[in-house]
């Protein structure tokens, strides 16, 4: 292998990237745009749950415990209601997505400190949003519950020790309940923009880098340049490498802004090395982007190419990456079909860079593996085009 073919053929891709704006576009603009939609478009974060009320007790207990509703930025109080057809109503035009009802004995028995039954009323379309705005309002009741407990007059009417959460049951103290005190790392405020915008670098790099490359060699065959190439002393190797090299450039930039986008626009935390960052990117891009050299080569056609470098990247890096998804929740065969989806083990080194400040010896099996996928890629795609000049 020469350098100076390599650089032959590296200067002559540069060229074409330059005087074409539609590649420049897909190769710079593109990563951007994908980042800002899907990045304020995807969220699961569920605030503001549109909720509807009816109070038929309508007294200050009643009031109060609606109004830790009102507090809280789950949810949003839209209407109060005086019947279950305005609330069937309300759930069907999706004017609610929760409805509270509080009975009418309900501050008799608070009072009289006894246990007060509401019922909560979700809608379930939205499955996801139904299961979080199910565990938002019993937070809501448990820490309501707990406010009453500490109070002296309902501690009397309860048996309560005043002051204290211990109980008096058949006459005899019981212990305290179980005091749980949860303590979320790397990500207090659970924002899910903050391990989303990592894994969605990943997918968003695994599509372009592949889609990038895709044309490259397939563009010569449908031109027909590609026998020129051959009949130069340029070695198969040589040309494969020297047209990675002007994408691999393209796309440590497209990395390089969207890691800038996420520390300044979209305020996601940085606190593991930058140089490990930069470094698991490359053997990333180096694995995909001869991946999609592979996918040119065979197919020799650049319409062809571009479908197959779409399904192959997308849908398993998005779907089976652990990027939107726990892959542990996933059927024991899928589970096993997401070792060969390269993105799984990018997605999980940027999220540990990212969110916990992990080094190397934390994440040395998913760099290895990573880099076991990029040199197996190279092997391949050197393989299949001597096969194909062959």
């Amino acid at each position: 292998m020469k350098a100076r073919r390599v650089w032959a053929i590296t200067r002559k891709e540069f060229i074409h990237v330059i005087r074409d704006p539609r590649s420049l576009a897909i190769a710079v603009a593109m990563p951007m745009l994908l980042l800002l939609l899907f990045g304020y478009a995807l969220t699961l974060d569920v605030d503001n749950v549109p909720t509807v009320v009816w109070d038929q007790s309508e007294s200050p207990a009643s009031r109060e415990f609606v109004s830790r509703f009102e507090g809280s930025r789950y949810f949003s109080l839209r209407a109060r209601l005086r019947n279950y057809g305005e609330i069937e109503r309300a759930i069907d035009s999706r004017l609610a997505l929760v409805a509270l009802v509080i009975p009418t004995d309900f501050a008799r028995l608070v009072e009289s400190g006894r246990p007060a039954a509401v019922q909560l009323i979700v809608d379930g379309s939205d499955s996801n949003t139904a299961t979080l705005a199910i565990s938002y309002a019993e937070a809501v009741a448990q820490t309501y519950s707990e406010d009453l407990a500490i109070r002296p007059s309902f501690a009397r009417r309860s048996g309560l020790r005043e002051g204290g959460m211990t109980r008096r049951l058949g006459g005899r103290v019981s212990p305290p309940p179980l005091d749980l005190r949860p303590r979320v790392w790397f990500n207090s405020d659970m924002e899910s923009r903050n391990y989303i915008i990592p894994g969605l670098i990943a997918v968003i790099m695994m599509v372009i880098a592949a889609f990038l490359t895709s044309l490259t060699v397939a563009r010569e065959w449908e031109r027909g340049t590609m026998e020129q190439l051959i009949s130069t002393p340029v070695k198969g190797n040589e040309l494969i490498l020297g047209k990675l090299i002007p994408y691999f450039l393209i796309g440590f930039l497209d990395v390089l802004l969207a890691v800038l986008m996420g520390e300044f626009l979209f305020q996601v935390p940085l606190r593991g090395s930058v140089a490990l960052l930069f470094g698991v990117s490359a053997v990333f891009l180096a694995g995909t982007l001869s991946l999609g050299m592979l996918i040119s080569i065979v197919a020799k056609n650049q319409l062809l190419a571009n479908q197959v470098a779409l399904v192959l990247t997308f849908l398993p890096s998005f779907l089976l990456s652990g990027f939107i998804y726990a892959i542990a929740n996933m059927p024991r065969p899928i589970q096993v079909l997401t070792h060969v989806v390269p993105a799984r083990y990018f997605v999980a080194l940027l999220k540990s860079i990212y969110l916990k400040g992990v080094g190397l010896e934390i994440v040395a099996m998913e760099a290895f593996l990573l880099a076991i996928f990029g040199a197996a890629v190279v092997i391949l795609a050197n393989f299949a085009f001597k096969k194909k000049l062959a």
